[in-house]
């Protein structure tokens, strides 16, 4: 088989931490500390690179590339029934995300991608039904989203690449600023046997209690899950996914 998940036990739906302070949360207005040149140059940098990636390889020889993210599905589903809830996928340039939720009819959905490459192409992929769709081209740690407007945030594979304490930081702000109060996180990471460099980039490794530590006590872990991913290329990638309730 080429699709595997393993939800965790019982004893860990609803999990509820004790309040503390977390660094995201402190304030949010807080400058990240580095100089807005280090910024610039890595977001320019950074973006140079996804845009060669995706302008020389197919959607389909993408490492993370699945015909359906049934995974995400099955939570959106479960935490999004209503069909005008707001959706947004961080990362969801080429992603088949955005086609299967058009196809179930939820018709207001955000995808958020650094490439403007990879969501041209999906754009494309979905001709007339592209117009049902927000598209973002920007860096998720500098955008300018929304406040408390999303009911569902679902990332797989962004919040990985995020190597530096500074930019898991500026993502948690961004999470807690633009989802509504009682929305929705659904972020997929590679898993602690994971890979530990994807597309020629270091990434992070989680269990679900280091990821759930990045986000904080305000969000509540609802529940975690491992999937291991057979890639285009047949080589296994396990990733974890938390979804928590933001309070």
């Amino acid at each position: 088989m080429d699709h595997y998940l393993s939800f965790s036990s019982s004893s860990r739906i609803g999990i509820k931490l004790p309040l503390q302070t977390h660094p995201a949360l402190e304030n949010s207005s807080a400058r990240i500390p580095e100089s807005r040149a280090l910024n610039l140059y890595r977001k320019m940098d950074t973006q140079a690179h996804w845009e060669g990636i995706y302008g020389t390889k197919a959607p389909t020889e993408m490492s993370w590339f699945r015909p359906h993210l049934e995974t995400s599905l099955a939570l959106i589903e479960r935490v999004a029934k209503d069909r005008s809830a707001s959706i947004i996928d961080v990362g969801g340039g080429e992603s088949t995300l955005v086609d299967d939720l058009i196809a179930r009819g939820y018709r207001n959905v955000t995808v958020l991608d650094l490439s403007e490459t990879a969501i041209e192409h999906t754009k494309k992929r979905l001709a007339s039904a592209s117009q049902q769709v927000t598209w973002l081209v920007a860096d998720i740690t500098q955008a300018s989203l929304p406040a408390h407007s999303y009911d569902v945030w679902h990332d797989r594979a962004v919040f990985h690449f995020l190597t530096d304490s500074a930019q898991r930081l500026a993502y948690v702000r961004q999470v807690a600023a633009a989802v509504k109060p009682g929305g929705h996180v659904i972020v997929g990471a590679f898993g602690p046997e994971g890979p530990s460099k994807c597309s020629g980039l270091d990434v992070m490794r989680y269990d679900a209690g280091g990821l759930h530590a990045e986000f904080g006590p305000r969000f509540r872990l609802m529940e975690s899950a491992e999937e291991l991913h057979r890639t285009p290329s047949g080589t296994t990638q396990q990733f974890l996914y938390c979804y928590c309730i933001v309070e």
